[in-house]
């Protein structure tokens, strides 16, 4: 069917899901002394997301499908809203990998969900190859049946975060790093978002975080917690390499406007200590990465003295979900954390 994206848009984090995509973590690459501990994580992850949602799982293969469900044993998982999926994997960050699902406006006879495939190239080609996981997306529509549209460019789930009223955040430091698109102009690249994405306007970002091997992604910094409503994050110790761009992200954002003209609410949320323990270096260690489900939000905590301060600002945001904390230390070695290892499917 050709597809014509006119009336498609993604809709926000906080409508309304399908189901929750997760990738079961195999890669002792990414995790050489944490694999377990982050096994760990994903059951405390999948049984608060299958309490009000679907969750599909990707399993590297047969023998990894078999095991998921005895690991996940007495973890609280409600199974009969877990779908285990056999599709070859390199890693876990299916927010970078899997499928970006666009929701038709209304019924004319275009199919009412449709997944993006852009191309994944491991975030500049920093690493690999990682072919299974630029083929998830396609193999996923193939295997439970729902249209897939491929692209040429790079796009990252993490790189961007809409309002489902027309605005997509993003920064300069990853979309339009020639690592990415070379041949895409900066207008090339909102021409295609605008139409891929549904949106009206396109507000641009610098930098992201220090320890951040995706160049800057989005959903580390700045989000969406609401049409008219943002959320950012904070360093104010100015010796750290985080403070200056922070607060020149924070002084852009205080400019924007919606696509209606209406000038955004910005809310600051602070950063937790400098993570310097897995194998990279500095991690990527952020309260903003949280991830916002149907009845819930899953936040990354880190034994930081921040921690309550932030659930209580990112609580105050979503009155009507509970907002869990959940220790991502272990997550964060492999520079990710809950929302790089999450992707929404839209109800």
């Amino acid at each position: 069917m050709d597809i014509h994206f006119d009336n498609y848009y993604m809709p926000a984090e906080w409508a309304p899901h399908e189901a929750t995509w997760l990738a079961w973590p195999v890669n002792l690459e990414t995790w050489p002394q944490d694999l377990e501990a982050v096994r760990g994580i994903y059951a405390q992850m999948i049984a608060a997301l299958t309490v009000s949602e679907r969750v599909i799982l990707l399993a590297a293969d047969d023998a990894v499908a078999g095991q998921i469900r005895q690991r996940l044993a007495g973890s609280g998982v409600n199974f009969a809203n877990l779908r285990v999926v056999t599709i070859p994997v390199n890693d876990s960050w299916l927010r970078d990998a899997g499928p970006i699902f666009v929701k038709h406006r209304a019924a004319d006879g275009q199919p009412p969900l449709v997944a993006h495939d852009f191309v994944f190239n491991t975030w500049g080609k920093k690493y690999g190859p990682w072919d299974d996981d630029d083929q998830i997306p396609t193999r996923a529509g193939r295997l439970l049946g729902f249209p897939v549209v491929a692209h040429d460019m790079v796009l990252e789930g993490g790189s961007i975060d809409v309002n489902g009223s027309g605005s997509v955040l993003t920064t300069r430091q990853c979309l339009l790093n020639p690592n990415r698109n070379p041949s895409l102009s900066a207008a090339q690249i909102e021409a295609n978002l605008k139409k891929f994405l549904g949106v009206r306007q396109v507000l641009w970002l610098d930098e992201g975080i220090e320890g951040d091997d995706t160049d800057g992604h989005i959903d580390d910094i700045t989000r969406f917690v609401g049409r008219n409503k943002i959320l950012t994050v904070v360093e104010p110790d100015k010796s750290d390499a985080n403070h200056e761009p922070l607060q020149n992200n924070l002084r852009r954002l205080k400019t924007f406007r919606d696509a209606d003209g209406e000038p955004f609410e910005i809310i600051e949320l602070p950063m937790p200590d400098r993570i310097v323990s897995g194998p990279f270096g500095r991690s990527p260690a952020s309260y903003g990465n949280f991830y916002i489900a149907n009845n819930v939000v899953l936040v990354p905590i880190y034994s930081a003295p921040n921690d309550q301060i932030a659930l209580d600002i990112i609580s105050g945001c979503f009155p009507d979900r509970q907002v869990i904390g959940i220790e991502c230390s272990p997550l964060v070695n492999g520079l990710g954390s809950i929302h790089c290892v999450t992707q929404q499917q839209p109800r």
